[in-house]
């Protein structure tokens, strides 16, 4: 019985263990993680809120295809009242940059400090509150038509005078903000993922080549949207300004990447050269001089680096006789000892 007893348990915590890693992969799941530093954010004005129950999403560097697009910011409905938005960040850990994804709650927890906008400060949210199903705006922070909302409030937010517009946490350049003790406690409370809609509206963003870094330089032709997944016509907003200059950060765990234009990279010298050919070598004059070429400590006096004039050269090649053969010096020394009266050895 006692075998049979234990056969049992060990059965039971075996289904225990394989069972537990769906769940836990779900809570502390991250998306990608990558070397290159995500641009600014750029600068925008928020489209009006189309109507009650909204939610404002702030516009994010995804990361797809081996480049950074812009998925702009959007009015979501939300899933259900009494749920908050926390935006999704991008964080620095072991020399990569890690996506952390954002999520539905019940309240705002930590987006890594990033200034988004529109009530998004880096600490909480400040663009309104849930009250009786009801939401109530902040028009200091939204963009809100009062004909078509009614539940609104106005309360000033403080705006820091040294706006940084970095869009990631940690690393060179990024923002330094820690999570605090209340914002741990939220982030084990029950989330809920990206609704249809907003999967929808990153996966238009994909296609669209004008959304790419690598073509907008940081400035996104389409900032914002009226609706998730309407990517043109009426409430669709252009990026008014960039927000910092477009030079993609590295990972100091990568330093042979951190040149993005190829004028900026150095020259770098190809050591064995039958190797591959190197992408990052500028081209050199034929007239240059060689790297492989170290000059050493100066020897009695003379400049080591001066080079050997080629007649030098020739003169030491017509000592050799014509026939080939070297000459015999051992019987040049015992002919001049004869010739100075001393005895052959």
């Amino acid at each position: 019985m006692r075998r049979i007893f234990r056969a049992v348990t060990l059965f039971f915590v075996a289904l225990t263990i394989l069972a537990a890693p769906h769940a836990s992969l779900g809570q502390i799941s991250v998306g990608v993680s990558i070397s290159i530093g995500p641009p600014a954010l750029p600068v925008y004005v928020q489209p009006p809120c189309p109507g009650p129950r909204f939610m404002w999403i702030p516009g994010y560097w995804a990361w797809a295809t081996n480049s950074y697009y812009w998925v702009p910011g959007t009015w979501v409905l939300a899933p259900r009242p009494d749920l908050l938005w926390t935006p999704g960040y991008w964080g620095w850990r072991a020399g990569f940059y890690v996506w952390h994804p954002g999520y539905w709650g019940r309240r705002v927890g930590y987006y890594g400090g990033i200034n988004y906008g529109f009530g998004y400060t880096g600490y909480g949210y400040a663009g309104g509150y849930w009250q009786r199903g009801a939401f109530f705006y902040n028009r200091s922070v939204n963009n809100i038509d009062v004909n078509v909302i009614r539940n609104t409030y106005y309360r000033a937010v403080v705006r820091n005078v040294t706006e940084n517009r970095a869009s990631y946490n940690g690393g060179p350049g990024g923002i330094t903000l820690r999570p605090t003790r209340a914002q741990r406690t939220y982030a084990r409370e029950r989330h809920y993922g990206l609704t249809r809609a907003q999967e929808l509206h990153e996966r238009t963003a994909l296609g669209i080549p004008a959304l790419r870094a690598s073509g907008n330089r940081g400035r996104p032709m389409i900032a914002a949207t009226q609706r998730p997944g309407v990517f043109h016509g009426r409430g669709v907003v252009p990026a008014a300004r960039l927000g910092g200059r477009y030079l993609p950060r590295m990972s100091p765990m990568r330093p042979e990447r951190r040149f993005s234009a190829p004028s900026q990279r150095p020259y770098v010298r190809n050591e064995h050269p039958g190797s591959r050919r190197n992408l990052f070598q500028h081209p050199q004059p034929a007239n240059a001089r060689s790297d492989h070429f170290r000059p050493g400590p100066a020897r009695n006096g003379r400049n080591p680096d001066r080079r050997r004039p080629p007649q030098a050269a020739g003169r030491h090649e017509n000592r050799r006789p014509q026939n080939g053969r070297q000459p015999d010096r051992r019987r040049k020394r015992v002919n001049r000892r004869k010739g100075n009266g001393h005895g052959a050895p």
